[in-house]
């Protein structure tokens, strides 16, 4: 594996993005980390503060909103020099109206968890802008957690058509719960790793989840109800049954997986079976159709009918 140098972090002002470019920084050998943020103000507000708490001056914000296409091109069109690795970790359920269609007609939480970030690693590799490594924040909800109430997604073919419905928002309706989406959204992004893992093979790309992790902005945009349990209550109480864990934990799982090259290229590492904390272990361990390749392939599809 080519030595890391430089890592490009999606959504890094805050939470796990930046409590991974925290810890990168502390790691020998890491001389850059750019912070791919859509909001100026409180990306120039984490750079600072990583620069006090680190005694590092290698944060570099870029200006980025992944859940539009045109910003991730003008973004990456500015770039002067490659970067080494890239964590995807931008996302979320979709802000206040996860199911409104997108200019290139995928929904609003599709865009911002998957299609910028396929047009993101399009863009650097047509311009030779990548040179190790690609991680995706992937999440035990593509597999399911009966034990939180996340049912297994129902993948009836698993086809490039129902990867589209997944994508566009057909598959669901106007009024499904974002957080019944969600896991459907994440497995469609890792099978399109793997995908992209064997199209590259100069390239690692690895999904590894941070786990249930507290302290994320991902949830504000949740009903009232669902954000105070998930963010505050559930945030409490879940880590006493070992359902959560810490910020500094679900990161620490992005730096090893970005620096540690037992993770293999084109595999979703995640929790044991039936938990969303402890150990990570090859996804397809639990779920064979993870390592399905023509599934694998028809995610693929799907996703650059939007992303051309």
């Amino acid at each position: 594996m080519k030595p890391i140098q430089s890592v490009m972090i999606t959504g890094a002002n805050a939470g796990l993005g930046r409590e991974a470019a925290r810890q990168l920084a502390m790691r020998n050998g890491i001389e850059k980390i750019y912070l791919a943020c859509r909001n100026q103000e409180k990306a120039d507000a984490a750079k600072a503060a990583l620069e006090a708490e680190t005694g590092k001056r290698i944060f570099e914000v870029i200006p980025m909103d992944v859940s539009s296409p045109m910003s991730v091109r003008a973004a990456v069109g500015k770039m002067a020099a490659p970067v080494d690795a890239l964590i995807l970790n931008a996302g979320g359920t979709g802000g206040k109206t996860p199911h409104a269609l997108t200019q290139v007609g995928v929904t609003h939480i599709f865009a911002a968890n998957v299609l910028g970030h396929v047009v993101l690693v399009d863009e650097l590799l047509e311009r030779q802008l990548i040179t190790s490594t690609v991680l995706y924040a992937g999440s035990e909800a593509a597999r399911g957690i009966p034990k939180m109430g996340v049912a297994k997604p129902d993948m009836r073919t698993s086809s490039t058509e129902e990867f589209v419905s997944i994508a566009d928002g057909s598959k669901f309706g106007p009024k499904a719960d974002p957080l019944d989406i969600y896991g459907t959204i994440k497995l469609t992004a890792a099978m399109w790793m793997g995908a992209m893992a064997r199209q590259h093979p100069h390239i690692r790309f690895v999904t590894m989840s941070p786990g249930g992790t507290t302290g994320t902005n991902g949830m504000d945009d949740l009903p009232f109800l669902k954000k105070v349990f998930f963010k505050y209550v559930g945030g409490t109480l879940m880590p006493l049954f070992g359902m959560m864990h810490s910020v500094e934990t679900g990161a620490k799982r992005y730096v090893e997986g970005l620096l540690n090259d037992r993770f293999e290229s084109g595999h979703f590492y995640a929790s044991r079976e039936g938990s969303p904390t402890g150990p990570v272990v090859d996804q397809a361990k639990i779920d064979a159709s993870l390592a399905n390749t023509q599934f694998q392939d028809n995610a693929f599809q799907a996703v650059r009918r939007f992303a051309a």
